[in-house]
This record gives structure tokens, sequence and C-alpha cells, in this order.
């Protein structure tokens, strides 16, 4: 047994019959029949995952113990009689016979019938199964960093981890590719025949199925449960053929529990809705008719060799201006009226935040309840698809911001409490409840969580043609600490120790695998603030494998900074933070998160500018030393953080022109436990929208400092600097200020001082020929004073210089930033 720490008890085993009924185990839960593990109904061993009754584990003996302590977890085991435990499935319909599953997962058990028989046989035929890559060895990582060899114990651990489960998945559920489509069996399913409804709801005391379709009537369509907690019901079609439930029809599941009597959404449901006045929301039958439903048209775009996201908000996205009435904007009007200007900017992906659905309208989409429903907020899912679909026409790769880290706590309309136990999706007791996000945390040691949150990646990514992830709050999920109030210091021991989850961590592994095997263009980034080595290494050479790392720490850094004078500001410690990253691990930087934008924090621009941004933003009124300082350096401060801080970067929406105004969600007044109230804003829209109209006016300066993020953009899809080989900086200076660096075939100089300018300064490089300007945040065009003549020509000599073996001299002029490409 290991001597570090893990967290959560893993797959245990059970006796057959001993317990399971009691219990309420969890049940197999939608993988195809070819991959069910079947056994004979008299046989002596069954392997399960986990009891569902709360707080409560199978062990090998066949007694129900407490939960495994964190420094012990149970054995994932796999009985040694398992090939006669199997018997071969006859695909023509049936067994010699009755044959009940007995593989290790809370799934569902169905006794083999030909309809059932049927639907798989059409299955397999009319799609052939995509197959993810087989583990690896895991070593590499040993190669790439050598000192991860002082924790090899740990990490080879963590790779097992991975493989036993891995192994479990692909032989009794047919591998991540058949364990990821529980959405096929899971909620609300259609046949020829009729529809199926199925839920694991283990804690439940009965169950039916109500809505409008039965005009709520609990006594009219009552479910069946297994002896794995799986509830089922069949409604067969109408007399006329048609569908038992309408499309569009409100239902829901109500449930006696250990918590009382409950109406849940399906933790599966596609579609929830909020009617006007109503406080909960209901869950949707979304079904359209084939002449209703979106055909996509166009080809996903293939993964660019840089990123430049356009983070977006479709709701606050409104571009009205004052004369228009503020609102919730539309996945239609996204589409339309955004997109292009997405496209116009020069970014070539957009990552789109609050997709899926939310109660809490201000959490920003973070406190999520319906994890496979768009947010009907914005419009219905054939909206969302065509607005993915008109982002693929444009050439840009459209980002989910996905939430796998944690759950609403609403036990109205999400997950939380929903077969009215605490042990359901998310561990029990303390360790089940965020106490800072005041959110729900999943067991990521429980089978039916893995096909839960699997299957839901690979919904929006097949449903969708979503192009990847921005998977949030990863360091909260990785360690049981959750990152809070803790401070990483790089000590590999903080990463690989007895905080780690590695519940956690084997399931980012599995499911970067299920992206990476089965949608090989698609991205995977990950927000870790922690700096966890292997996290951005592939899977096969025992990394977590992210394909970026979300370089959180820049963002901190500028605004440890701009509190204080740009006078003290450090070169060289400006260069280390945008610097420091893990060899051979990618990142994707950006100089502000969306969070800044929020009531209560500053953006760049509003900690440079302040309330001057309201008064003096007029290009015929005269400017002031705070706004001329203020545009400035917020173009120097977005072009050095990307061209040193990572392979990819990324700028939430409004900022790239300096948006004056932050972000607040509408909201009533808010009574603490304390009995404190927070005033709200009377429910307002007014600052919960972006002004566009602002960074287009050619009269404002914003329109100076968006356009100098346009051509900012441009200039690196031009030079592909970003993902240059070639990095060198050559010099931070601290007392001129100057920091000057390579990348790829373009030198840039910023000169950070606040007065002085420099003449005939030399600049090291390391190619021979001629130089010309190729960006000058300078220009008059970007709201600067065109200092510089740009038809100059700079001419290397071969005089070396701060370590690089030619140079040119420029001129420098004070708070600016210029970049020089090589042309001859």
């Amino acid at each position: 047994m290991a001597t570090f720490a893990v967290s959560g008890a893993t797959l245990g085993v059970a006796r057959a019959g001993v317990g399971v009924a009691r219990a309420g185990s969890e049940r197999r839960g939608g993988a195809d029949l070819p991959s069910l593990l079947l056994r004979k109904k008299d046989s002596s061993r069954a392997v399960l995952s986990r009891a569902a009754s709360p707080g409560k584990v199978l062990v090998p003996d066949g007694e129900s113990d407490d939960l495994a302590s964190p420094a012990q977890p149970e054995e994932l085991q796999i009985p040694e009689d398992i090939e006669e435990q199997t018997a071969e499935v006859n695909m023509t319909g049936g067994t010699a016979e009755k044959l009940q599953s007995s593989e290790p997962t809370q799934g569902i058990v169905e006794t083999i019938t030909d309809g059932v028989t049927k639907g798989v046989k059409e299955l397999v035929v009319g799609e052939k199964p995509r197959v993810v890559p087989k583990p690896g060895d895991g070593q590499k990582i040993y190669e790439i960093d050598p000192t991860l060899k002082d924790f090899r114990s740990h990490l080879d651990y963590r790779y097992s981890e991975y493989k036993r489960i891995r192994a479990a998945i692909d032989q009794h559920e047919g591998g991540l590719e058949a364990f990821s489509r529980g959405y096929e069996k899971l909620g609300f399913t259609r046949s020829a025949e009729g529809i199926t409804y199925r839920e694991w709801a283990p804690g439940a005391h009965s169950a039916a199925l109500v809505g409008d379709f039965n005009n709520w009537n609990p006594n009219a369509d009552a479910m069946t449960r297994d002896d794995y907690g799986v509830w089922e019901i069949f409604l067969p079609n109408n007399a006329d053929g048609s569908s038992a439930i309408p499309h569009g029809s409100r239902v829901k599941i109500r449930m006696d529990t250990p918590s009382g009597v409950k109406d849940s959404i399906s933790a599966w449901i596609k579609f929830s809705v909020q009617a006007p006045g109503e406080i909960p929301f209901n869950g949707i039958y979304y079904d359209p008719p084939e002449e209703e439903k979106y055909v996509f048209q166009h080809p996903q775009p293939k993964r660019p060799e840089s990123l430049r996201i356009y983070e977006s908000h479709i709701g606050m996205s409104s571009p009205c201006d004052l004369a228009q009435e503020p609102k919730i904007n539309s996945y239609a009007n996204f589409r339309d009226e955004v997109l292009p200007r997405i496209k116009r900017l020069g970014y070539n992906a957009v990552q789109i935040m609050a997709i899926q659905e939310h109660s809490y309208y201000a959490s920003f989409g973070y406190h999520v309840t319906n994890f496979f429903a768009p947010s009907s907020r914005f419009g219905t899912p054939e909206d969302l698809k065509s607005l993915i679909d008109r982002a693929h026409e444009l050439g840009l790769l459209v980002l989910m911001d996905i939430v796998h880290s944690h759950s609403s706590n609403n036990t109205l309309d999400g997950l939380n409490g929903f077969d009215g136990t605490d042990t359901h999706y998310f561990h029990g007791g303390p360790r089940g409840h965020h106490w800072m996000w005041d959110s729900r945390l999943f067991n990521y040691g429980s089978w039916e969580v893995l096909r839960f949150l699997l299957s839901n990646a690979r919904w929006w990514l097949e449903e969708y043609k979503f192009d990847g992830f921005r998977f949030d709050g990863v360091t909260s999920m990785m360690y049981t600490h959750h990152g809070l109030q803790m401070t990483f210091t790089g000590n590999y021991g903080e990463y690989f120790g007895f905080a780690t989850d590695v519940d956690a961590v084997v399931y980012l592994m599995l499911v970067n695998d299920l992206i990476h095997g089965l949608y090989p263009d698609a991205v995977s980034i990950g927000e870790d603030v922690s700096g966890m080595p292997t996290f951005c290494i592939p899977v096969p050479d025992g990394g977590v494998g992210f394909d970026y790392r979300l370089h959180m720490a820049v963002a901190d850094k500028w605004i440890e900074l701009l509190k204080q004078s740009d006078e003290s500001w450090k070169m060289g410690d400006i260069v280390h933070t945008l610097t420091n990253r893990r060899w051979l691990e990618k990142c994707v930087t950006y100089a502000e998160s969306h969070d800044q934008a929020l009531v209560g924090d500053k953006t760049i621009a509003f900690w440079l500018m302040d309330k001057d941004m309201y008064d003096f933003m007029a290009l015929d009124r005269p400017s002031t030393p705070r706004i001329d300082r203020g545009i400035a350096l917020h173009k120097m401060i977005r072009l050095v953080t990307m061209g040193l801080g990572g392979e990819g970067y990324l700028n939430f929406m409004g900022n790239e022109f300096g948006h004056p105004e932050w972000i607040d969600f509408p909201r009533g007044p808010q009574t603490l436990p304390t009995g404190k109230v927070l005033p709200g804003n009377n429910n307002s829209y007014d600052k919960c929208r972006r002004r566009f109209d602002l960074g287009d006016a050619d009269f404002l300066r914003y329109r100076g400092m968006q356009e100098f993020d346009q051509a900012m953009q441009h200039l690196e899809e031009k030079y592909g600097f970003m993902t240059s080989e070639h990095q060198y900086v050559s010099r931070k200076h601290e007392e001129d200020k100057v920091i000057i660096f390579e990348r790829g075939d373009l030198v840039f100089v910023f000169n950070f001082h606040w007065s002085n300018s420099f003449f005939d300064y030399r600049v090291g490089c390391s190619k021979p020929g001629k130089y010309k300007v190729a960006l000058d945040s300078d220009d008059a065009l970007f709201g600067g004073f065109s200092r510089l003549d740009h038809d100059v020509d700079y001419f290397t000599t071969e005089h070396p210089h701060d370590n690089r073996p030619r140079s040119f001299s420029v001129y420098t002029p004070s708070r600016t930033a210029v970049v020089y490409a090589l042309t001859e």
C-alpha cells in the first residue's frame, strides 16, 4: 500500500448478494450490450464500485464499513474466476441462461431482450466506434523532468490507478468510447417504439415520472427500480404513432426520499427553462421534429499553432448603447453581431462562459445546475448550434468553459440532494462542500460520477461540435485543500503528497484521454494556479494531459504592480513572471481575468485611469497625464504579456479597448446568515452588458486601444511569434526601464520609463539583415504621439551586444513598445 495520501475511497469489491439491495448500491448506466460483463445467476462473486448508501463502502469480505481514509484507498479487484462468470452474448437475442451484470461498476443491470439487442446492433452497425489509444508506460515525465524521480512512488501510483481504471473501463464497459455515451442510456432516450427514461437515484424509496404529459399525476407513471438504484420507465408511442411526451413538455421525476418527497430535474436533462415569474426551473423534454433540428453546414477548423482566445459571456455581450434597453443577449445576436467582431479583431478562437445551465445568473455560470443543458436564457439548443456553426464558417474555434470542479448547492434545480442523500454524486460531510464557493464537490472515486462527467464532456463535443474546453477550477479539484489559503512555492512536495486528490487527478487524465483520443483536434485548457508539474504533458507519458495551462500568475502580478507606481516596477520581476513556466508545458497567458471586471475589483484600464475615463476619453477634449499614462501602459502591458507569457493568449471581451465599467449582474437584496442585509441593484441589467460602441467610435480614445489590440493579434497571425521555438531575453535594464527580447524573427523593445526617451539605443539580435517597424504602440492610430518614422530601415552590424552576435540602433520613446521585423 502506498504511503502517500490519495483522496476518496476507490472502487471496492463485494460478494454477490451481500448487502447489495440493502445498501442500494449503484447500477450500471448505459454501456452498449457487447461491453457488458455478464455472469450466470448463481455466480459466486460480483464486482461493484461503491454502495450508494451514504457513508458506506462495500468491502471484500462483504461487510459494510465506513469510507476508507484518504491514506488507505481500497483497490479495485477483478475476480479470479472472471472468465467463468462471462457468458457469450447471442446477438440474435437471448442467451443459454438468464444473465446478470457483475462488472465493477455502479451500472445498469439489464435482462437481455430482443429489443435491447436490436438497439445495440443498430448502434454498432450505424457507426464505427472511435477508439481511445491504450495507455503508455507513463515514464517519459522522468526524462523531461528528472527532479520528478524523487516523487516516483506517488507518480507511479497515480499512473497505476489511471491504468487500473482504464483497464476496468476497457474490459467491462467496452472502452472510454462506450463509457462516455451514458446519455444514450440514462435520462430520456427515444426509440421507434417509444421513450425510455432512466435515472440513477439509489437513495429514493419510490419514483414517478411527472409532467405536462400526464397532468403531473404521480400515480400515472410510476417507475421501477433495479437492485442497483436505477429507476426506469418505458412510455410507448401513442396509438397514432406520436410521442407519449410532446416536444417542449415540462418533465420532472418525483421521488420519495430520505429527505422527503421532492420533484427533481433529471440529471441528464438536455434543456431546462425558468418560466417568467417562477423561481424553480423545469426540465424540458427536448426532441424537436427533424425539420426543426439544426444541421451543421461547416467543418470544424483545424487547431491553429497558436491560440488567440476571445473570452465571452453570451448574456452580457449585448452591444447596446445608452439609448437602448439593457438586456440578456441571445445566441442569435452573438452569432450575427459579436462573432464577426471577434474575427475582425484577429482572434482565432472564442471561449464561451456560462453555457451549462445555472439557476443563479450572477454566478457567471460557475454554479451549474443542469450539466447537459445549454442555458435557456440565451435561446434554444438549436440557436447555440447555429452560433457554433457560424463560428466555424468564420474559421473560429469554439471553446467551452466547462465546470466539472464543483456543482451548485441548489437542491431545487440541481444535483445536490438529488435522491435525498448527501452522497449521491458528491462526497459526504465537510469534504463534499466547498466552503468558499458554497457549492458541492464531486466524488471522483465513484464509477457513476466518472460516467456522468466523461459523458458530459463527450456530449458537448459530439452534439454541439465544440472544439474543446477550458476546465474551470482545476486547482480546486487536484488538492483536498482546494488551493485555498495555500501559497505554492514550487516545492514538489506541495504537488505530490497527502493533500493531492489522486481520484480527481485520475479523472482529469481520463477526460483528457477521451478528448484527445476521440477528437484529435480538440483543445483542452486547465485553469491551474498551483503550477503542478506534468499538468500539460500527454497522459501516455505520465502527465495529466492538458494542452495548455492557464497562466494565472501573470494577471496576479499585474494587479500587484498596478497598486504601485510604475516608477518602482522591476523589469527583471516582470520578465521572470512572464517566462516562469515549465519546459514542454504550454501556457495560455492573459493580462487580466474576467474576475477583475466584476464589481469590487478593477480592470487594468480602471487601475490606470479610474474616473478620468468618464470625462477625458473624447478626442475633442484635452487629455490628462493620467489618461496618457494609462493608454500607453495598457498597450504595453498587453503586448509584453502576449509576447513573453506563453504559447496562447486570452482576452476577456471589452478589455481590448479598456471597457470603462465593471460588471454587475442583476440582483436583489441578500440576507446573510449573520442577519446583515446586502442591498441589491433592483435587478438591473444596466451594468451587465458590453459597450462595444465605445471601441468603435472614432471620436473616442477607446478606439485607439482597440485598434492596437487588433494590430497585435494580426501581428501574431502573420509571424506566429507565440509558438516560435526561438525566444531570448537580451535586456532587462532596471535603470533604463527597458526590456528587449527576440521571439522568432521579431525583436521587441519596451521602454517603460515614464519620462526618458533614448536615442541610438543599441538593440542586440541574432539574425543579420534589415529590420523595419512592424508594430508601434506610439502610432497615432493607436492613440500615441507618432514619435517614430516607420519608413526608416534598421540594418544590423556585426557588433555584439547583450550577449547577442549582432545589433542595430533605434530611438525608443518613453512608455512605448515597438516590434521590429526582419525583412531582408
